[in-house]
């Protein structure tokens, strides 16, 4: 009988070109209802960074029956689709996460997306879904970033600035995060990853991604008690998702319970590994969260507590 065959290193992705001053950025909603009071001062913030939103016609929609949907999930689906495909579109960004995206995204016209060339997408949390979706059915690199209908854009000058300097200077940001070691040493790949628990639920998907072999995983959640992360990483080791990853960086585990709990939880799930773990490095729900690109090659320095890109996030 023969053994099957190892799974394929996580490879580098199409990077999309950089952002210029007056660029049409599509704000689109895939995942749960958008308060109308986020998303203008939202918008305001965005102009003030120099990009032109440019509204989904869905994004204020909210399900009939469903009242954690930004409505139907066809509409959703149609507005990312179109609005990725416009040529007066420079970049597309997610106005929050939420819950829904497991939902549209096999309703995504991906062809037309791939057709169309690699341009920025931005999101973070359940938008996961859709970072693992551009990078397995587009092959574009995408932004683990900030949305401007949620708090921390609103409120921290921070984030807004690491996703500023990303799309209209990426060379100015070669080490996008930065934390603690947790397990020393040093590795290189191509970065993926997001919230654990999308990861985990895209496991058995007809497009999902069979393993991180070879690739930078960057991991965090929130709202997850340290059981359910317990069963979260369980569920990635056993499936045999995490064999063969290079190294791990750990962003912000917010509302998961006391650290120290969640720190002893990461220890012990992901230290037998042998692999390079960065702690605290911040991306994600942390409110001064940092930009970090996905499809990227990258050096993870655990010694150092940096993720260092070989290339900007930008052409």
């Amino acid at each position: 009988m023969t053994a099957p065959a190892a799974a394929a290193s996580v490879p580098e992705l199409a990077r999309p070109a950089r952002l210029r001053p007056g660029d049409r950025i599509a704000v689109v909603a895939p995942c749960g209802p958008v308060p109308e009071d986020r998303l203008l001062p939202g918008l305001a913030l965005l102009r003030g960074l120099g990009l032109e939103p440019v509204v989904g016609p869905h994004v204020l929609d909210a399900h009939r029956a469903l009242g954690h949907l930004a409505g139907t999930d066809r509409d959703r689906a149609r507005d990312l689709s179109q609005a990725y495909t416009d040529p007066s579109v420079a970049a597309v960004i997610c106005a929050r996460g939420g819950y829904g995206a497991q939902r549209m995204v096999d309703l995504v016209d991906w062809p037309a997306i791939r057709a169309a060339g690699p341009k920025p997408f931005i999101g973070y949390s359940d938008v996961t879904a859709l970072h693992e979706a551009f990078a397995r059915r587009a092959g574009f690199a995408t932004l683990h970033g900030p949305m401007p209908a949620t708090a921390a854009f609103l409120t921290e000058a921070r984030t807004r600035e690491s996703l500023r300097a990303t799309l209209f200077a990426p060379e100015t940001v070669r080490t996008p995060a930065t934390g603690h070691t947790l397990v020393p040493g040093r590795a290189s790949g191509v970065t993926l990853g997001g919230c654990a628990s999308l990861l985990a639920a895209d496991l058995g998907t007809p497009h999902a991604r069979p393993s991180a072999r070879g690739g930078l995983l960057l991991l965090e959640d929130v709202g997850e008690e340290p059981y359910r992360l317990d069963r979260i990483l369980t569920q990635l080791l056993r499936s045999g998702w995490l064999d063969g990853v290079a190294g791990i960086a750990l962003g912000s585990w917010e509302e998961c319970g006391p650290y120290e709990e969640v720190r002893a939880l990461l220890a012990d799930r992901l230290g037998g590994l042998g692999v390079p773990v960065v702690e605290r490095m911040g991306f994600g729900h942390d409110p001064a969260a940092p930009t970090v690109p996905l499809g990227v090659p990258a050096v993870l320095d655990a010694d150092a507590g940096t993720l260092t890109l070989d290339v900007p996030a930008l052409t």
